[in-house]
């Protein structure tokens, strides 16, 4: 059994790039950074390693990319690596891995930008939460022997 499978918390480094594939598919890539945030154990200082990975979608995924995301948007995407390769113009050949979209949630939106802020006289409307039913099982001890059929 193999399984190669990828997923990503970050923000884009870079507005999603569109463009058509000779079927008409529509591509989307952009740039995703990561962090990971550590306790040196000896200093006790707090570290931190910023990673940067190429994100490429496709078909509607790409869309959605090229409509919702901008720079800096927090998202997290579930995907495949995938690495592929071509001739440069100097016959060298070029490796290049990414991670193929699979899934994608996007986080919560952007802060206003602060003159739309200043501007705003309105309050924000609250969000109501809709409250969902829970149905709990009945316990095991109600269950009566003559009720089962076999």
């Amino acid at each position: 059994m193999n399984l190669n499978k990828a997923f990503l918390i970050g923000r884009l480094t870079r507005d999603p790039e569109s463009r058509a594939l000779p079927s008409g598919q529509s591509v989307s890539s952009f740039g995703l950074a990561t962090n990971r945030i550590w306790v040196n154990p000896e200093t006790n200082e707090k570290q931190e390693q910023t990673e940067f990975h190429n994100i490429v979608a496709f078909g509607k995924l790409a869309d959605i990319c090229n409509q919702y995301l901008t720079k800096g948007s927090l998202v997290m995407i579930e995907g495949r690596l995938q690495t592929r390769s071509w001739q440069g113009q100097n016959g060298e050949t070029k490796y290049r891995t990414e991670i193929v979209a699979e899934r994608l949630q996007m986080g919560p939106k952007m802060a206003q930008k602060k003159e739309e802020v200043a501007t705003e006289t309105a309050e924000p409307e609250t969000e109501k939460l809709e409250e969902i039913q829970v149905e709990e099982e009945p316990p095991a001890d109600e269950i009566k022997t003559e009720d089962i059929p076999f």
